[in-house]
């Protein structure tokens, strides 16, 4: 089962020091296990467009989708058995620390 990472930040959480990013370890763990199908940064907030069609109309408006102090900051895309071992990889990610990580499993359409 396939299984996306959404990575947020989060102003709760402790304060990011690079010292302590350790993703370079997390991906190459994940790669070599196989358990990593897909994953990068995401380009900033302000750079982003919100494609809105209503009653025929196309809105498209410059940043998020909502005014907010936390935003999705990047993704991964993992291949694991169940959810838990899911959760269990995103807990050794550095946002988890840094941010926050949403687990989902990725639905397929049939």
């Amino acid at each position: 089962m396939n299984y996306l990472l959404l990575i947020r930040t989060d102003t709760g959480a402790e304060p990011y020091r690079a010292e302590d990013d350790n993703i370079e370890d997390w991906v190459a763990e994940l790669e070599k296990s196989g358990r990593r199908a897909d994953g990068d940064r995401l380009r900033p907030i302000e750079e982003a467009k919100t494609v809105r069609l209503r009653q025929g109309r196309l809105d498209v408006t410059d940043g998020p989708f909502a005014e907010a102090k936390e935003w999705v900051a990047g993704y991964d895309i993992l291949e694991c058995d169940s959810i838990d071992e899911a959760v269990g990889i995103a807990a050794k990610h550095p946002m988890a620390r840094f941010g926050r990580i949403e687990v989902r499993e990725i639905w397929k359409w049939e």
